[in-house]
């Protein structure tokens, strides 16, 4: 590994090769891993998912005329979800491989139901989610950010209106950001959106298979869904708190014409009818059945009980954060989403996480941006144990005060920041990473926090390049 294939080998040894591989990621159960996974708590249920899965391995989503159960899968997948989130019975939607394909989708509706001159734009806040820019990419848009308001983290409603321009073909709002896990005002920003005759996206990937159960366990939760006039397309992840496998996600539309411009068709060759629904063509379909199990074994008073538990860790966290010096909570969270920063120059976020990493604990870093603070992000579920992770916490910033923060050479930032990328093979890249010295990823850190965000993009695409290439 890596080499030519040799002959093959037996089934027993390669799985003991894969089990070997995997002893170095990070555990997918038991709470400690604070953002990527997901935990119901209920083994039995994720066994289940899995059986589900392997059941639709090889069902193939490419023709569902060919596999009708894909039909009724999704049906009932995307009927389940528009019932909890302002739609009916009948509410199209499109079963995703995940946010960013929900999100790609609907970008690419909103372009082809709104055609300008020009280069369509999207008017999305700072805090919404990298998926915009990347569709926008793909799909020849543009992003027009807006600052949010830096005391409560949301998108501001002037700013917003103010954004657009006649080639403006979609406005974005965040149910809830996941930076900071607050709610944008969705009902100011959508009727903004349909008063100038643009459609809205609500990004709900996060939020929006827990909001709809915390509002029924009695917490206030603002309208955000497609109930809201003005809001056109919905996103929400299966496989965030819907607990389902990755590759499990719904964008729901106000209308199927809308759905409609989110397809794909091709007769432009002699080969097989060509139509999808996704960005992809030939997928599995054990996401959707796995995800088809894992809603109807939790159930609504299932997910009432996850909710509630989630969002009762967060009440505990914030309450633990405070009680920590130097510590403190940016925003107020409407969903199981902290982030935490430091108040204090000498406490190192990074180096917290590092000293964090070395007792178990993952707390995701998040760099800073537009006034926002470094911070770490924390994503409670249903399995969070409060009282362990905040003893960790404390635990960690004890270490990084005794630390100081991450050390960088001086001027390292501004040599990278000058630095022709394009000039360095992958190899020489991974000699380059070795200038921050021996401070671990804090000082990887630290170093990409100091430059602007289109140096921290090259610098992290070229890491991603030495990491394939085995240079690091």
């Amino acid at each position: 590994m890596p080499g030519p294939l040799a002959d093959g080998r037996p089934a027993a040894d390669l799985l003991a090769d894969l089990a070997r591989l995997r002893a170095g990621d990070l555990p997918v159960r038991g709470g400690r891993v604070t953002a990527y996974v997901y935990d119901t708590g209920r083994p039995e249920i994720h066994d289940a998912a899995a059986r589900a899965y392997l059941d639709l391995l090889e069902v193939n989503c490419l023709d569902p005329t060919a596999f009708p159960s894909i039909v009724a899968l999704e049906r009932d997948v995307v009927g389940a979800v528009a019932d909890r989130l302002g739609g009916g019975p009948d509410t199209p939607g499109i079963f995703t491989s995940g946010g960013t394909e929900s999100i790609l989708l609907a970008v690419k509706a909103a372009r082809e139901a709104s055609p300008v001159d020009g280069t369509p734009q999207i008017v999305a806040p700072s805090t919404a989610h990298p998926a915009f820019h990347k569709a926008a990419h793909y799909l020849g848009m543009e992003v027009v950010t807006v600052p949010v308001d830096p005391a409560t983290y949301r998108a501001d409603p002037a700013a917003t209106a103010a954004a657009l321009t006649p080639r403006t073909v979609l406005v974005v709002a965040s149910a809830p950001s996941y930076p900071q896990g607050v709610l944008d005002p969705v009902a100011d920003l959508a009727r903004i959106a349909a008063d100038a005759g643009v459609l809205c996206h609500v990004d709900a990937c996060v939020g929006g298979w827990v909001l709809p159960w915390l509002r029924e366990n009695g917490r206030d939760v603002p309208p955000f869904d497609l109930s809201v006039p003005g809001v056109t397309s919905l996103s929400c992840d299966l496989h965030k708190y819907g607990y389902a496998p990755k590759g499990a996600s719904v964008v729901l539309f106000a209308d199927p014409a809308l759905r409609r411009r989110a397809y794909f068709a091709s007769a432009g060759w002699p080969g097989y009818t060509v139509v999808n629904a996704t960005a992809q063509s030939s997928r599995s379909a054990g996401p959707l059945g796995a995800a088809w199990v894992t809603l109807r074994a939790v159930g609504a008073d299932g997910y009432r009980r996850l909710a509630a538990d989630a969002m009762d860790a967060v009440d505990r966290l914030a309450a633990g954060v405070a009680r920590i010096p130097g510590l403190r909570v940016l925003g107020t969270p409407d969903a199981p989403l902290v982030a935490v920063a430091s108040d204090d120059p000498g406490l190192d976020v990074f180096v917290i996480a590092d000293a964090a990493r070395s007792l178990g604990w993952y707390f995701q870093p998040q760099l800073s941006f537009q006034g926002v603070p470094a911070n770490l992000h924390i994503t409670l579920t249903g399995v969070s144990a409060v009282g362990p992770m905040l003893a960790a916490l404390a635990e960690a910033v004890d270490a990084a005060r005794a630390a100081g923060p991450a050390a960088v050479p001086d001027g390292l930032a501004e040599f990278v920041a000058g630095l022709d990328l394009d000039a360095l093979d992958d190899h020489q890249f991974a000699e380059l990473l070795t200038a921050t010295g021996d401070g671990g990823m804090a000082a990887v850190n630290a170093v990409l926090d100091a430059l602007p965000p289109a140096t921290r993009e090259a610098l992290l695409i070229r890491f991603l390049s030495a990491l394939y290439a085995g240079a690091v």
